[in-house]
């Protein structure tokens, strides 16, 4: 990601990590092998630390590949929180399962196989603690649409690739002005102050106000 900060910088906060459980040092070898996209353990660490500040009970995921910022926000909201798993693969989704199992935190997801933003429009919960999204680029304006009403106030909306390697600079393709107009609309609306983090492939954070 040097496009966002330098590859000193970016070294750098990755080696002062502490290390992972066995679990996640296998999901990221696998997501490095097989070029499946996850958040990695910096950011991992940083929606950990915001959904224990929030005091997050419910997360609904948008978008979670075989599930490795699945297990950071089920850590995060402990016995008797959930976090809603949504992916369109059932490979990815069998794979996640397993590694949940072997993280301990099974009965705190809820797998969901199917669209990301079909499945949110669908969910009964009035609101959730967090929403986080992580689909297709294209579909960024969509998403901000549709979850930003299932936030509880105070909650928090928060983004993977808000910076998109860089390319939302200068936007040249479709994926790139989407999420350069996604951008544009979480910081014009009135119910989330947004902060983007230059954290790996940028982290927008959104809280949304108290009524």
């Amino acid at each position: 990601m040097s496009e966002i900060t330098s590859a000193k910088v970016e070294q750098y906060l990755y080696s002062v990590l502490p290390e992972r459980d066995g679990v996640l040092l296998d999901m990221e070898e696998q997501a490095k092998q097989r070029d499946i996209p996850i958040v990695g353990p910096a950011v991992g660490r940083l929606l950990y630390q915001l959904a224990r500040m929030v005091n997050a009970k419910t997360v609904f995921e948008a978008g979670s590949a075989i599930g490795y910022s699945t297990i950071w926000w089920a850590r995060a909201v402990g016995e008797g929180g959930r976090v809603v798993y949504t992916d369109s693969s059932q490979k990815n989704a069998d794979e996640a399962r397993g590694y949940f199992a072997r993280a301990g935190v099974a009965d705190r997801v809820d797998i969901r196989i199917g669209d990301a933003l079909e499945i949110l429009s669908e969910q009964r919960v009035a609101s959730y603690d967090i929403v986080f999204n992580d689909v297709d680029k294209e579909d960024y304006p969509r998403v901000f649409k549709l979850a930003v009403p299932r936030v509880r106030p105070g909650g928090l909306f928060i983004t993977d690739n808000a910076l998109w390697s860089g390319r939302v600079v200068a936007p040249e393709d479709e994926s790139s002005r989407a999420v350069a107009e996604f951008n544009r609309m979480l910081y014009a609306s009135k119910d989330m102050f947004t902060t983007i983090i230059p954290l790996r492939d940028g982290v927008a954070v959104a809280m949304k106000a108290h009524e």
